[in-house]
């Protein structure tokens, strides 16, 4: 029993020391790896540290004294900046959550129903619509600007949020239509035939079995539709024109002053906060927006 133990006991050194001459092996390998990796993240974070210090420093330093090491602090910038333009910056914040939490649902809603209807019900002309979904994903958006805003303006909707919301309830971002149409697309159809068998019609089958399962999806869509909505520029730029209505983007653009460079500092305080409602949801949505994109296969 002796001998058995001694026999059983011997193979471990040698496989520990293969097992440390093959880390050694690697260890320059591994070392080199994380370098380069770590280079890349500092030339990507570099410039949100720069933005951060800068947001701290006298409005006449942040371009004459471009180092991460300032000679002067100040929260002024914060403060300034909040009232800069003769109202509080929460408006501001206020448009764009509202334009924000508008486009979300409307996109959750149109999309979700266009996804079901292209890829769950049986009608004609069904694959040209979608070769059409498709083929709009491709149109740049400046193509369309023109025929938008001509329409609108003859409804007189412009300088109001309707521009920007409507369009979300019709189902005019493919991008999503073409996402929730491949998830749907994974859940198996025996799920549909059990629910017709059990006298569901075609919107309880949405409302009650897809939808529920679509959740990755919808999450996803939830947060690229708050990203893009809450850093959108161009459209508020074509649409709004009172400041009582402007979004963070152009409030932000407003406090650029081409005559001085006392706005600089105000000017990254207040895009420093802008950042922190995005940082926000993407932290806590994030195991939800890797999910929603795995599942779709857009890898």
């Amino acid at each position: 029993m002796t001998d058995t133990l001694v026999q059983d006991t011997q193979p471990a050194p040698a496989t520990t020391s293969s097992t440390t001459f093959e880390w050694q092996r690697k260890r320059p390998r591994t070392l080199l790896k994380h370098a380069v990796l770590s280079l890349f993240l500092l030339v990507m974070v570099y410039p949100l540290i720069w933005m951060v210090v800068s947001s701290f420093k006298p409005g006449y330093l942040v371009l004459t004294e471009p180092g991460l090491i300032p000679s002067a602090l100040t929260f002024d910038n914060y403060t300034e900046g909040w009232t800069a333009l003769n109202r509080p910056f929460t408006r501001f914040f206020f448009n764009s959550t509202l334009i924000s939490a508008g486009s979300i649902i409307g996109n959750l809603f149109s999309c979700s129903l266009a996804a079901y209807a292209l890829a769950r019900l049986n009608f004609r002309a069904r694959k040209f619509y979608f070769a059409v979904t498709l083929a709009s994903v491709m149109l740049p958006f400046h193509v369309l600007v023109i025929p938008q805003y001509v329409f609108f303006n003859e409804v007189g909707l412009v300088n109001t949020f309707y521009p920007l919301l409507l369009p979300k309830f019709l189902a005019t971002d493919a991008f999503f239509i073409f996402l929730m149409v491949q998830f749907v697309r994974t859940i198996p159809r025996d799920l549909d035939r059990a629910a017709m068998v059990d006298g569901a019609n075609f919107f309880r089958i949405f409302w009650d079995i897809i939808l529920p399962l679509m959740r990755p999806a919808l999450v996803t869509t939830t947060i690229f539709t708050f990203i893009w909505t809450w850093n959108d520029f161009f459209v508020p730029l074509i649409y709004l024109t009172s400041t009582d209505l402007y979004t963070v983007p152009l409030a932000l653009n407003l406090l650029v002053d081409s005559e001085s460079q006392t706005g600089v500092g105000r000017l990254f305080a207040m895009s420093l906060l802008s950042l922190v409602p995005i940082l926000v949801v993407f932290l806590v949505a994030q195991r939800y927006l890797i999910r929603g994109i795995a599942t779709t296969g857009l890898k």
